[in-house]
């Protein structure tokens, strides 16, 4: 038995002609970029401004949220970690997501934008939203896919790093 691949299905390149599906095809990740980027910026920034999270004990707290997930989650030891220094623990968690949502939204070094948007959701599913019951009630885990779809798709189109990559194969095929 013989295999053959069929090369029409494949998506053109640069000096190809594009069909209607192809150039709609190509922004399919853009509302994804654009909902977790907005996302992420939004509990960086809720979390910055929230006087109350950004304490190590009292209602409301990082503090309090990482002793009652304690128990529950599947990784003790990272909440422990996070206790030591709870409100540095919150700086880092609200600096990073701000990180990833813009890097995400304006498509600059978007796949490792992604894989932290991925590893920040992966560690909150792992302590924070462990023992919700069912699983899919908690929001982490979904959340840690959708960032998967974005680190294998990058942002080829509408972002900074497409831009980049359109100068550089310019100048490649100019001979600069």
């Amino acid at each position: 038995m013989t295999h053959s691949f069929r090369t029409d299905t494949h998506a053109p390149y640069y000096d190809e002609e594009r069909s209607r599906r192809d150039s709609i095809g190509q922004y399919a990740l853009l509302p994804l970029r654009i909902f977790l980027g907005v996302t992420f910026i939004y509990a960086g920034l809720d979390k910055l401004t929230d006087s109350a999270f950004m304490k190590g004990s009292g209602s409301g707290s990082v503090g309090d949220l990482m002793r009652s997930v304690r128990d529950s989650s599947a990784i003790p030891a990272l909440v422990d970690l996070s206790l030591k220094n709870p409100v540095g623990f919150g700086y880092a968690i609200a600096f990073g997501e701000l990180a990833v949502g813009i890097g995400t939204l304006l498509g600059i070094l978007a796949r490792l934008a992604a894989l932290g948007g991925a590893l920040i959701s992966l560690s909150l599913w792992l302590t924070v939203s462990w023992a919700s019951d069912p699983y899919y009630y908690g929001n982490d885990l979904p959340y840690m896919f959708l960032w998967v779809a974005l680190v294998l798709g990058g942002a080829p189109y509408l972002s900074l790093d497409a831009l980049i990559r359109r100068r550089r194969y310019g100048r490649a095929r100019q001979g600069f």
